[in-house]
């Protein structure tokens, strides 16, 4: 009644209102389902932490990367800093370049305390690495002449780490080829969005886990963030969870659907990867008739090169198929930079850089700071100098020589016990001076640059400790697991599953190669196979009979029936609170004394999840440095004690010192052998020439 007296008194035909509704419905529905579906939106955060720089000069280097298939609507660079209070607002400015090139600067605001500037990146700029630069000029006096504001510490800007790019972009589907999809799979984004998953069947053998194992390691390589993880999933009748997804099963375990998309004539001889489309979907498929060619298949999956290079829907892979991951080449170098860095003017000019150090590295003995420098020659060189600080540490310095100017190597050795962490801050700063007085009239301006070749030189240290601050690279070498053995629940539950994606994601962090020996058994593993392991057993006793079997070698140990922990020296143990803790225990293995042997376990499989949450990110391992062992509560309390009164894994008795240092015993030696032949020769040559006579003589 009421639209029909508006309608009446309006004037309007209904024809023409209901005509213009549904046009109004169809746009609403349009911009609902394109837009949405179509933008992305991705926050890269840099990889530096809060860092203050001081001085007339200063620049910071950080990096971001866009994705190949991004089409990137706007980049926005959130630049969260502070400066000091005694700057010159109208003096002092910050510029920001990106790739070299710079396209914005501007003065701070006349505030104390926390400042954002959003400042949109050109497009024209971005590449797949940038580095984006932020230098300013920080003066705490106004004048007109050149380096009127003096060098103090009171000249300061501090970078915070909630900084960030954020893009704006649509996704352009993957080609039907496997780099493509490999691209998607392993994306920046697709990770951060925990859009990847590797499914395998939920009554997969020991060596459909062991290939699921290794994908799932090869894909974990690049969580670069601690909230991201790469799940792997029994494989059922829903696979809608993840937008990119990798099945790895043997040919007669996957679903009827599934083994149609491969003829028996690739499987008679090849293990296959196959770019695979369903239902309007699009995934990888990993299969093969035997275990051996799914394992060969898995570690292809797992080489990053492989992979990038390879155009084609299917891939075929035989024996002889070569897997096997390069040397890395910056080998224990990680680059300070991608592209030189140039400072220009006199005085003092800070740059920074940030590295991100791969895991499983610390700061061993011979780890340096190597830069190479050009830098002007009108410069006054007794004055002129470059120093390094690591952490704002100050670690060296050197004069700028002249005879050097147009190409100077610089190494500094960093101290032997500085601690480093994952992330660290090198600084090198240049004091320029111009011999005389500058003036304003001065054009010849002094410069220095930091080439790109500079790098940071971080040698391997392997620990000596059975110790979780020691853990995983207790159970790896070379980057890559060491014989290790994996003993898993008889029946697989998806808790089961996730708890073993915890237990290898951090793993597969670390191992930077495909190889080494990985075995997964759900049976106890002989004698001989465990002393030549590395062992982690995870489960409840009742699902994993070896944890039963281990029972009187945990430092928390089960009651008679494996219902709930009893106490011990460490902890008193209340008898319901003791049903629902899980714990891991890192143990000496005792079927070899030289191996590790992790324990993941508890009463219920729930309890067996949570204590391997403690184990699936470097930062979660970090809490417990000096333990070996760990208990979560089901309210997520966690607490770690240490039961080894030694904890070294190889002893250094004098024996083993000699063989460690034998490379120095031989140089002794031949020195000794070396001088004791001078001497020979010496005493020989004063005898002949009259020097050295056996007693008086004289003439009669």
């Amino acid at each position: 009644m009421n639209k029909f007296f508006i309608n009446k008194q309006l004037g309007i035909k209904q024809s023409v209102i209901d005509s213009v509704l549904v046009i109004m419905s169809l746009l609403v529905m349009l911009a609902v389902t394109t837009l949405p579906a179509s933008a992305k939106q991705y926050v890269q955060s840099f990889q530096n932490n809060t860092t203050t720089l001081s001085g007339q000069a200063v620049q910071a280097n950080m990096y971001f990367v866009k994705m190949g298939y991004w089409q990137v609507d706007q980049a926005t660079l959130n630049l969260n800093f502070q400066v000091s209070q005694l700057t010159n607002r109208q003096t002092s400015d910050i510029t920001v370049a990106v790739n070299g090139i710079t396209f914005d600067s501007f003065r701070p605001k006349k505030t104390t305390g926390m400042q954002t500037r959003q400042i949109i990146i050109p497009k024209r700029l971005i590449q797949s690495q940038n580095n984006l630069k932020v230098s300013g000029q920080l003066l705490n006096q106004a004048g007109k002449k050149i380096a009127v504001a003096s060098q103090t510490p009171a000249n300061w800007l501090t970078l915070d780490r909630s900084s960030n790019v954020n893009f704006d972009y649509r996704i352009s589907e993957p080609d039907f080829q496997i780099r493509s999809y490999y691209a998607h799979l392993t994306g920046a984004d697709t990770l951060a969005h925990h859009k990847s998953a590797v499914l395998t069947p939920p009554d997969a053998s020991d060596a459909e886990l062991a290939a699921s194992t290794r994908v799932l390691m090869g894909l974990s390589r690049f969580v670069t963030s601690e909230d991201q993880i790469v799940p792997m999933l029994p494989l059922k009748k829903s696979v809608d969870l993840h937008d990119y997804q990798v099945m790895v099963a043997r040919a007669d375990h996957l679903p009827a659907s599934l083994q149609r998309q491969v003829s028996a004539n690739q499987l008679r001889h090849h293990a296959v990867i196959k770019c695979v489309k369903q239902k309007g979907r699009q995934f990888l498929l990993v299969t093969a008739s035997s275990t051996e060619l799914l394992n060969q298949a898995a570690k292809y999956i797992a080489n990053q090169e492989l992979m990038q290079q390879t155009k084609s829907p299917v891939k075929l892979i035989t024996k002889g198929t070569r897997t096997t991951t390069s040397v890395q080449h910056f080998q224990n170098r990680q680059p300070l930079t991608m592209m030189d860095n140039q400072v220009t003017g006199t005085g003092r000019h800070v740059v920074t850089y940030f590295v991100q150090m791969p895991n499983s590295q610390t700061n061993a003995i011979d780890a340096t700071i190597n830069l190479d420098l050009r830098y002007a020659q009108n410069l006054n060189f007794k004055q002129s100098m470059v120093t390094i600080k690591v952490n704002d540490q100050t670690i060296g310095s050197r004069r700028l020589h002249a005879s050097h100017a147009d190409g100077d190597h610089i190494q500094i050795k960093l101290p032997a016990k500085m601690a480093l962490p994952s992330t660290f801050t090198v600084q090198v700063i240049f004091d320029l001076v111009m011999p005389g007085k500058v003036t304003a009239k001065s054009r010849q301006t002094p410069w220095a640059t930091v080439l790109r070749q500079s790098y940071a030189k971080i040698p391997d240290r392997p620990g000596n400790t059975l110790l979780f601050n020691n853990y995983p690279t207790l159970f790896m070498a070379d980057r890559a697991v060491k014989n290790m053995a994996l003993i898993r629940p008889q029946r697989m539950t998806d808790t089961d599953f996730a708890t073993l994606t915890n237990l290898m994601s951090l793993i597969g962090t670390y191992a930077k190669q495909n190889t080494g020996q990985l075995t997964i058994y759900q049976q106890t593993p002989s004698r001989n196979n465990l002393a030549h392991s590395n062992v982690i057993a995870f489960g409840t006793p009742q699902a994993t009979p070896f944890i039963r079997q281990l029972n009187s070698n945990l430092y928390f140990q089960f009651n008679h029936q494996a219902t709930a922990f009893n106490g011990n020296e460490k902890l008193s143990l209340e008898s319901e609170y003791a049903k629902h803790i899980g714990t891991a225990q890192l143990l000496r293995s005792p079927y070899n004394s030289r191996r590790g042997l992790l324990v993941v376990t508890g009463p219920h499989r729930d309890d067996v999840y949570r204590a391997s949450t403690q184990l699936n990110r470097q930062i979660n391992v970090a809490q417990y440095p000096q333990t070996d062992a760990i208990v979560v509560d089901e309210d997520n309390q966690h607490f770690s004690y240490r039961f080894k009164k030694r904890a070294v894994i190889y002893p250094t008795s004098f024996k083993a010192a000699a063989h460690h240092y034998r490379t120095f015993w031989l140089f002794v030696g031949v020195a000794t052998v070396i001088l004791l032949i001078f001497g020979i020769v010496a005493i020989r040559l004063t005898q002949q020439n009259g020097f050295w006579t056996k007693g008086d003589q004289t003439d009669e």
